[in-house]
């Protein structure tokens, strides 16, 4: 028996050794005991991804507080003619905004014309913010807050920035706000995807971790409704906002820290515990002499019970999961350079913004469906390579239509057929990412490669405003080369989720020493 951080542990996880009679990683508990996919993780599942939807909510919400509303002409004088197609050349007095001053940040704060750059300004900060707490809240979520911690922080941040944005008294504190707002979304689907994937078995996680985006896509579809009932962009801001804060209240109480978290960090017998209230959940029993280890424990004598830790510089540091990173960070950079301009070339297109954008939302759902029903089948590694090279070909094809006539609804189909693979590909690198590191270092990985994609957001609108052909070429070049950079990462289908840098050492040694032979 010793004393580790003031708490006696036998050296076999609180019992005498003599009946020990197995020691199991997290995925071998829930492979043999607690059940891979059983009540407790679908409910764990749901609850936990419902948090997709309000991250949602705040990123796509400028969609409708920032548009340009429609203008009429005050009066029959030759100082107004809507035929112009814009009100630069008008004189002010001429015309007015049909809604009112109120009904976006355009009209109230006049950005157009010469300060129409603000629009996107405002775009690229909030996305900025999302990159920075990307990375800061992944290592938080790995780290001392835990995935239950971080998640509970970001959405509190969430609700309190969303409020405050409805009350903005100036363009520039509406911009602070939205990068504050930024900040914390970062953290929200990170950290969401982690703790609702982590506790579910091997064989079903893949299908699991893809269907965490139907509940961002629901939360555009619902923006939408809640946009068209709310016309002041104030109150679409406090609407929107509201939904953080029943999460908090309603949902957050509900939700377990991961096992494995509680396990990388000495808490074994935390982890033991949930893990047995899993199986009783699931109609299952854990045995009694069956202790929970970590994956370099179990080829030890005797189970450590010490905290574990990891940082990005671990992850630098490891020649395995180095090449990994600079692969994830490429992929994932590429991959939302696309994904938002296309979004952005389909959103800006001349029709009814609320039904538009919530057509988009639902056309996205096949493509997640699609993935995940030949995620087991073909294997994470040739469907991100397939997936990829689908979108670069059709945004290839629509780069060679002309804007005009037949030419120009072609070059529509094409966009949407690329964003239909893309969108495939956005799903898939997050299950994809996650398996490609071990639990310590799980969430600072998958935040950079966050942090990319949120580069590649910030990035997407310049693409779109060159016009013409050279925005699909762009997509086209970054689909082709992602695809082509996906064949350097390994296969993920059915290998262990490590929790330590040296039990995933070991497992790639033995797995190469076997394809050797």
């Amino acid at each position: 028996m010793r004393e580790t951080s003031g708490e006696i542990r036998w050296p076999l996880l609180g019992a005498p050794e003599k009946e020990i009679s197995e020691r199991l990683t997290v995925d071998e508990m829930l492979e043999k005991h607690c059940g891979e996919f059983g009540r407790w993780q679908l409910k764990h599942f749901v609850l936990t991804s419902l948090a997709w939807a309000l991250e949602a909510f705040h990123t796509m919400v400028m969609i409708f507080a920032d548009r340009e509303p429609e203008w009429v002409c005050v009066g029959s004088g030759s100082g107004c003619d809507e035929e112009k197609g814009g009100v630069c050349g008008i004189e002010a007095g001429w015309w007015r905004w049909s809604g009112g001053a109120g009904i976006s940040t355009v009209s109230e704060w006049g950005l157009i014309c010469g300060d129409k750059y603000k629009v996107g300004l405002v775009q690229a900060l909030f996305f900025g913010g999302c990159m920075i707490g990307a990375g800061v809240f992944g290592h938080l979520s790995d780290s001392k807050l835990g995935r239950k911690g971080s998640l509970t922080v970001v959405c509190i941040l969430n609700a309190i920035f969303g409020i405050a944005t409805a009350f903005s008294p100036t363009y520039y504190i509406y911009t602070l706000l939205r990068f504050l707002t930024g900040f914390s979304t970062g953290g929200v689907g990170l950290c969401a995807f982690v703790l609702a994937t982590e506790p579910v078995g091997p064989t079903k996680r893949g299908i699991a971790g893809m269907s965490t985006f139907y509940f961002f896509s629901f939360g555009i579809a619902a923006l939408s409704a809640i946009a068209y009932f709310f016309n002041s962009w104030r109150h679409l801001y406090i609407a929107s906002s509201l939904p953080s804060f029943f999460f908090i209240l309603l949902v957050l109480p509900f939700l377990s820290e991961s096992p494995r978290w509680f396990l990388v960090r000495g808490r074994v017998t935390e982890a033991t515990n949930l893990m047995a209230a899993i199986a009783k959940a699931n109609g299952n029993h854990l045995p009694d002499g069956v202790f929970l280890a970590l994956d370099e424990d179990t080829k030890r004598d005797e189970i450590q019970g010490s905290t574990q830790s990891g940082s990005l510089l671990d992850v630098i540091r490891s020649p395995i999961t180095r090449i990994r990173l600079i692969l994830a960070v490429a992929i994932n950079f590429m991959c939302a350079v696309v994904y938002y301009g296309l979004s952005l070339n389909v959103v800006n297109l001349d029709t009814n913004i609320y039904m538009n954008v919530a057509v988009n939302a639902v056309a996205e759902m096949p493509a997640f469906l699609i993935t995940a029903v030949l995620l087991d089948v073909c294997g994470r590694k040739p469907l991100a390579i397939g997936t990829l090279w689908f979108s670069g070909v059709f945004c290839w094809a629509g780069s060679l239509m002309k804007g005009v006539g037949i030419w120009k609804v072609i070059r529509m189909g094409c966009g949407v057929l690329g964003i239909f693979g893309m969108a495939g590909t956005y799903n898939l690198l997050y299950i994809y990412t996650a398996e490609l590191f071990p639990t310590v270092v799980r969430n600072a990985a998958l935040g950079s490669a966050t942090q990319a994609s949120q580069m590649g957001a910030i990035l997407a609108p310049f693409v779109v405003v060159m016009g013409g052909g050279l925005p699909f070429a762009v997509f086209a070049g970054c689909g082709i080369v992602g695809g082509a950079l996906a064949f350097y990462l390994p296969e993920t289908l059915n290998k262990p989720l490590y929790d330590t840098m040296g039990g995933m050492e070991d497992g790639e040694r033995v797995c190469n020493l076997n394809c050797d032979a």
